[in-house]
């Protein structure tokens, strides 16, 4: 998979991008990230790509021009067509389904935002869609498409060491994950569970679902709404007094 970055600092995305399960995906091969700069393809010599807005107001809007330039480059890199994605408060929430959607693409394109965001028109004329990282507001869109680019490239098959890691991720089935547990079996702070010790796969796999759905209902109950929730899950939420 490739993801190019359009951001006044790539390089910071990529330094986010160098550790771990995605540093990991990069070594293999199997993501490749290349970084753009609007300043690079802006004109004049103090290479602007940013003005004050029509209609008054604080704060700078970035141009239409340096980043038609820059994505226009972009594409021209490479034949494959990229899906653009601008990061913005504006845009749907990022979810690990969408997540999921993405990975499945050849290749993503990130535009990076900063000031008090984009030209509306360049928006509309090559931007595919807007996504959300949260109901807040960040300094640029960088650390947004760091988030996009974990997100996308440990789905990638062959990034993770074991494959079911990210099958058992929270979300993926419409649950948050359950509680885990490693060595020592019994500490000042409390015990391992002793399902989890019966080497029961069929009891451990059932009070793990278990623990999923309370832990659901209790901190994101509206997840409940949309889950595919079986009878056995339905009569367990209800035994509970948490029926969604």
């Amino acid at each position: 998979m490739r993801i190019d970055i359009i951001s006044l600092f790539p390089e910071f995305v990529a330094q986010c991008a160098g550790f771990g399960v995605v540093g990991r995906a990069q070594e293999r091969g199997l993501l490749s990230l290349h970084g753009w700069n609007p300043r690079d393809h802006a004109e004049g010599g103090y290479r602007r790509v940013d003005d004050r807005p029509f209609g008054g107001g604080p704060g700078m809007v970035m141009m239409i021009d340096p980043l038609l330039a820059t994505l226009d480059a972009m594409q021209a890199d490479d034949a494959a067509p990229a899906h653009v994605i601008y990061l913005s408060p504006q845009g749907k929430a990022l979810t690990q389904a969408r997540a999921r959607t993405l990975a499945a693409m050849p290749r993503l394109a990130l535009l990076c935002g900063r000031y008090e965001g984009v030209d509306e028109r360049l928006i509309e004329a090559r931007v595919d869609e807007e996504i959300s990282i949260g109901d807040y507001v960040l300094s640029g869109g960088e650390l947004a498409a760091a988030v996009v680019v974990d997100a996308v490239a440990r789905l990638q098959d062959g990034a993770l060491n074991d494959a079911e890691s990210a099958a058992q991720d929270s979300f993926e089935d419409g649950l948050l994950d359950c509680p885990h547990y490693t060595k020592p079996v019994a500490h000042a702070l409390g015990a391992v569970p002793e399902v989890l010790l019966s080497g029961h796969h069929g009891e451990i796999a059932r009070w793990r679902r278990q623990q999923s759905l309370l832990r659901t209902a209790q901190r994101r109950p509206d997840l409940l709404e949309s889950a595919p929730l079986g009878a056995a899950d339905m009569a367990f939420l209800r035994e509970h007094g948490l029926e969604p």
